[in-house]
């Protein structure tokens, strides 16, 4: 199973999402691999010393002759990988435009590594570029986090186009795993409201866990660990759990 986080917007929490899901399934015994494909790095910063990293997932989709394993690091999680970002990688669709391959370069890495791993968790940039179609391709999933703001839907449909290009042709097989609300403050009465209309758009497909504003899930990054070491007994760690729960029960 590869999943893509996947969402043109900034801020909807692709990457909250990304490290706690990854760390959600090492936790059950899986073997996880968590790649960041977003040139800020915020998964990579999330558990590993950037000034470490010396191969990412840049080389990893430039050098195809290269040996991909020296691209991947341990995380203090137990079962859990991570392939870094690095601020090249924002020059790699530059080198990649009109290469025959460019959509079919991360599938093609990924391939010698989908026997390594149950679950391959890809954080991806907000945008819907070259790097983002090359997840959607290699992906055998994706799932979309949707902040539970007024402007929650807007850009959805640019996203669902993409989404439906990738499965027409590069990748027919290609399923969107769910709808995830993120940053829900269910207190107030426009985030109820938010949260109905996305349901009456997306239906059976949104995820009925829904994750929380909580201070604890921002804190749990800048200190370099999943919300499962850092607040074991908060909301996030919870409500992380049951989406993980879900995602297995979905396929």
């Amino acid at each position: 199973m590869i999943i893509a986080i996947a969402n043109q917007k900034g801020g909807v929490g692709k990457t909250t999402t990304a490290i706690n899901l990854a760390a959600a399934f090492a936790r059950r015994g899986r073997r996880v691999l968590l790649l960041d494909l977003d040139p800020q790095a915020n998964s990579t910063i999330s558990f590993l010393n950037p000034l470490s990293v010396d191969f990412s997932a840049y080389e990893l989709m430039m050098d195809g002759l290269g040996n991909i394993e020296r691209s991947i690091y341990q995380t203090p999680v137990k079962g859990l990988d991570v392939i870094p970002s690095r601020i090249s990688l924002a020059k790699i669709e530059s080198k990649l435009v009109g290469d025959f391959d460019a959509p079919f370069r991360l599938k093609d890495r990924l391939e010698s590594l989908r026997t390594l791993y149950d679950v391959i968790v890809i954080d991806t940039p907000p945008t819907l570029g070259l790097i983002t179609v090359n997840a959607l391709v290699a992906a055998t999933h994706v799932l979309i986090p949707i902040q539970s703001s007024y402007f929650a839907l807007e850009g959805t449909d640019d996203l669902l186009e993409t989404i439906e290009k990738v499965k027409a042709r590069p990748n027919p097989n290609l399923q969107v795993l769910g709808v995830l609300v993120m940053l829900h403050d269910k207190r107030t009465t426009l985030a109820r409201e938010v949260y109905e209309q996305i349901r009456r758009v997306f239906g059976s497909q949104m995820f009925e866990t829904a994750i929380t504003k909580s201070v604890r899930l921002e804190e749990s990054s800048a200190y370099k660990e999943s919300i499962f070491t850092f607040a074991p007994h908060s909301s996030g760690a919870t409500e992380y759990a049951k989406l993980c729960e879900e995602v297995i029960e979905r396929v």
